[in-house]
Order: structure tokens, then sequence, then C-alpha cells
């Protein structure tokens, strides 16, 4: 394994000692790995939300051009929708 140095705050590095002392974390490599992964993990999402995102405006943009729609109208709509679902 590669070998960094970290600067963290007081407060966060307060954060990583308690969380080794409680025991929830072996060391506290392991928890800035966590931590590593949980980011990660979030930076994924978000690259799927901005695909999602993309796709549907694409979606929107192919439907054809667009419509006025008011407020009654389109809770109407709605409505009409979940009553047909029953």
């Amino acid at each position: 394994m590669r070998t960094l140095t970290v600067s963290l705050s007081r407060r966060q590095a307060g954060k990583v000692e308690e969380a080794v002392q409680s025991g929830a974390y072996a060391s506290t490599s392991d928890v800035v790995r966590d931590a590593l992964r949980l980011w990660e993990q979030r930076e994924e999402s978000r690259a799927q939300d901005v695909a999602r995102l993309k796709r549907a405006y694409d979606d929107g943009k192919a439907s054809g051009p667009p419509r006025a729609v008011d407020t009654e109208s389109l809770l109407a709509d709605f409505r009409d929708k979940l009553a047909a679902r029953g």
C-alpha cells in the first residue's frame, strides 16, 4: 500500500482518534479508507444522477415541441392518472 501524508483539522483528527479508541476501527488508516470508500460511493451516485438527468433531458427534448401547461390542468392530469390506477 502507498503511504500518504494528510493534514486534518484538530476536530477531524479528534474524530478519527475517537473512532479508533472506541473500537469502531482498528487504526486511523482504516478510518480514512472507510471515509474514502464513502466518498467514492457518493461520487459514483452523483455521476449516476447526472447521467439520469441528462437522459431525461434528452428524452424530453426528443418528445416533441414544448407546450404551455397551467398548474390546474397539470394537477387535474395527475388526479386522473391516480384515479385510473385505482
